[in-house]
């Protein structure tokens, strides 16, 4: 399957969704949230001094995004950004990736190092927000923890460890915590960054490393791959039935590089199975 671009000349897009008929992202070097029509008009929403990354909305619709460097939650609404929850003291590192689930708690990953020094990795924390403000800590020693799906009942969270090559399920208890760690899938020659469920509980994994995305079953099994000419970040199926597969391309990371260049795409395909539950 070929990819088209849907937008280009971006710096980095981040944190890919589909919400209320559009898709949304992070231009994480760009320092700005944008919203794009199914048709390519790009929208932007706010901008976020300390690189935008995850996304997500409250049940009340109000946006969360992840403000990477200061390790905080902000808040947008009504056209103002304010401050949801300062992460800092339970994030060992910038922070990164998150999912908000349907009673309004959000799970936000963390690097656990400094990456762009050339650190070696150490683990890193999943943090839990929830609605009330209070934090903890839903999971640790995680490597990597990076794009985290939970399926349309709400009972199972599953969650790429990029620096692990693999994805790991929790069950979601009734108070939002976390049990049952286990395997779901170990990867080859795969580092899982961005990822999106669909309706049959498969997986697609975008693996900058091996410039593809590929989707897994539970277990590891790979049915499809779809090579992409530059890094594939993160993905999201979105569209009128949510069987387009929007892809976050870019030829590198860097904040320098990505700055200067502007490599950064938003790539789309058209798959069979839609998607399902969040984000």
């Amino acid at each position: 399957m070929e990819t088209t671009t849907l937008i280009d000349g971006l710096c980095f897009g981040e944190g890919p969704r589909w919400h209320e008929g559009r898709f949304w992202f992070s231009d994480m070097h760009g320092k700005t949230v944008y919203a794009v029509s199914e048709t390519g008009d790009l929208e932007p929403i706010v901008e976020v001094e300390n690189r935008p990354s995850g996304l997500g909305w409250l049940p009340d619709g109000r946006l969360l995004i992840v403000s990477m460097l200061d390790r905080k939650l902000l808040c947008f609404n009504d056209g103002q950004l304010s401050e949801y929850a300062d992460l800092s003291d339970h994030a060992s590192f910038t922070c990164n990736d998150m999912i908000v689930d349907a009673a309004g708690r959000a799970y936000v990953g963390n690097f656990g190092f400094d990456m762009e020094a050339g650190a070696s990795p150490s683990p890193a924390e999943l943090v839990l927000v929830q609605p009330d403000g209070s934090i903890s800590i839903a999971a640790d020693e995680l490597s990597f923890p990076n794009g985290t799906v939970i399926t349309p009942d709400g009972k199972t969270m599953i969650i790429g460890e990029s620096m692990g090559a693999r994805l790991t399920a929790f069950d979601v208890n009734e108070d939002g915590t976390l049990t049952n760690r286990r395997m779901w899938a170990q990867l080859e020659g795969a580092i899982p960054d961005g990822i999106c469920l669909d309706q049959q509980g498969g997986i697609w994994v975008a693996s900058p490393n091996s410039h593809e995305v590929l989707h897994v079953l539970e277990g590891g099994e790979v049915t499809d791959r779809i090579t992409i000419e530059n890094k594939a970040y993160a993905c999201m199926l979105g569209g009128e039935t949510r069987n387009r597969l929007y892809i976050m391309t870019s030829v590198s990371s860097s904040n320098e590089k990505c700055v200067k260049y502007k490599t950064a795409r938003v790539e789309y395909v058209d798959v069979e199975i839609p998607g399902a539950g969040l984000p």
